[in-house]
């Protein structure tokens, strides 16, 4: 019995250890697979294979604004990388934003101007979600043409500056404000103190230069496209993608799909949006090649690999 038992132990212990071996050699086995995609991932994008034309999306959604998602920095990288692509048949910048700083609107017009005089043969779009309101207009009308489902909301070119005035509250709970400048100007618009008719008039003054800003970028980027009044194109009014075509604010009616397919003559897109996490940005740039190595097959064998 004794005998039996410690055979029995044995056999145990080398079934463990069996399967503890195999364990470390599926670990060994996994990890090697891992350093192999590791090493051979870069390599795979310089394969010479016949190339897919596609569309390139960049996305624009929510505020726009510094260390935002719609930031300038991170939009305009990801514009950067859509053109530099030697695949890319055309751009698409789709947006979903009520606007935001004037500066970064700005700055994506610029590069949006920039990259169009860099790569001519290459048109760049917007296509509108919901909306495309003021600072996201001023920088989607230096691309080529705007395009947005008949109830989007275009339009909202102008600039405004609000706050609230808390002078009558502190008289009636008994709160004296206290402030101490060097500076004749550097109180002003405290919202603890009533506001002069010097500091609105500065402010006015500032806004209209704004807004004029404002509006010589529209009248660049539209230019005889535009069919409104001046006194109502540019009042901070918006409306529906349907009235912004009659306007003269937006170029036709359509999705992502319809200005690929008919503008740029692609149906394949690809988002280059920037901000994606690590297994995201893998995955699109391994869709590429995996849509480069079945176009090489079609060339080569006249085989069509579909998903």
């Amino acid at each position: 019995m004794a005998d039996t038992g410690l055979e029995t132990l044995i056999s145990e212990v080398l079934k463990e250890y069996k399967r503890y071996r195999r364990q470390r050699w599926i670990t060994r086995v996994i990890f090697m697979l891992l350093l192999a995609g590791v090493l051979i991932y870069p390599m795979a994008q310089n394969f010479e294979m016949e190339p897919v034309e596609h569309a390139a999306i960049v996305d624009l959604h929510g505020v726009i604004g510094l260390g935002m998602d719609a930031s300038a920095e991170r939009v305009n990288d990801g514009l950067r990388e859509a053109f530099d692509s030697p695949n890319v048949k055309g751009v698409i910048l789709r947006v979903n934003s009520p606007g935001g700083s004037p500066v970064q609107s700005r700055r994506i017009n610029r590069e949006l101007v920039r990259l169009k005089a860099e790569n001519p043969t290459i048109p760049v779009y917007v296509v509108v979600d919901e909306i495309c309101a003021s600072g996201c207009y001023y920088a989607a009308v230096a691309t080529n043409g705007i395009y947005a489902d008949p109830a989007s909301l275009i339009g909202s070119i102008g600039v405004r500056m609000d706050s609230f005035g808390f002078v009558e509250a502190m008289k009636k709970i008994g709160v004296e404000r206290r402030l101490f400048t060097a500076g004749d100007n550097k109180g002003i618009l405290d919202p603890f103190q009533p506001l002069s008719a010097k500091d609105q008039t500065f402010v006015s003054e500032m806004l209209a230069t704004v807004h004029r800003q404002f509006v010589d970028t529209v009248r660049e980027g539209r230019g005889d496209r535009l069919a409104g009044e001046d006194s109502e194109l540019f009042s901070g009014l918006f409306w529906s993608g349907e009235k912004a075509l009659e306007l003269g604010l937006i170029d036709g009616l359509g999705d992502i799909r319809y200005v690929s397919r008919e503008l740029i003559g692609t149906e394949n897109t690809v988002n280059y949006t920037l901000g994606f996490d690590l297994v995201e940005q893998l995955s699109r740039d391994f869709g590429v090649i995996v849509s480069r190595f079945a176009a090489s097959l079609r060339t080569s064998t006249g085989w069509r690999l579909e998903f």
